[in-house]
């Protein structure tokens, strides 16, 4: 049976397969969760998502679809790059944000990754609101699992707001 754990934390810190990170589209870095795991990484993260950038995602990578490169200097095997929409109050975008988890897991499963972490996509500097975006990543989650190779996923969460939002989605 696959366990479904939440930490108040550092994604950068965890030991597992696969660490998530919500990536801009332009996967060459930038601030929150991303800055971090290219920071905390190092260059070996960086030089694999320019190659990408010069060859398959010349354009980017597309919102909801992820990639993977090596972790670098972090205590897992693989990055999974996902990019998560801009919230919206006038479109539903909820679709795009089910996708980054979906598309993940099934990455992380083709990769043969048994342990995963997930930061809360979309809901820092792209607005989703929280309680909607935990509850969707739960449920996302908890529907794909069947379907994979993961025995353990961890919400990776920044602060104890999130940690609340996602504790309440859990329930």
């Amino acid at each position: 049976m696959t366990s479904i754990e939440l930490v108040q934390g550092d994604i950068t810190t965890q030991s597992v397969d696969a660490i998530v990170n919500a990536a801009n589209s332009t996967l060459l870095g930038g601030g929150g969760v991303d800055g971090a795991i290219h920071r905390r990484g190092g260059p070996a993260i960086l030089a694999e998502c320019k190659q990408l950038r010069a060859g398959a995602y010349a354009r980017g990578l597309p919102v909801g679809e992820a990639v993977a490169t090596t972790a670098g200097d972090l205590d897992a095997r693989w990055i999974i790059h996902t990019v998560g929409p801009v919230y919206s109050h006038n479109e539903d975008r909820s679709a795009l944000l089910v996708s980054c988890y979906r598309e993940s897991l099934r990455l992380a499963t083709e990769l043969g990754a048994t342990t995963i972490a997930f930061p809360a996509i979309s809901t820092g500097v792209y607005g989703w609101p929280m309680a909607d975006g935990a509850r969707r990543a739960v449920d996302t989650v908890r529907s794909t699992l069947p379907e994979t190779s993961i025995a353990e996923v961890r919400f990776v969460l920044f602060d104890q707001r999130a940690y609340r939002a996602f504790e309440t989605a859990l329930e």
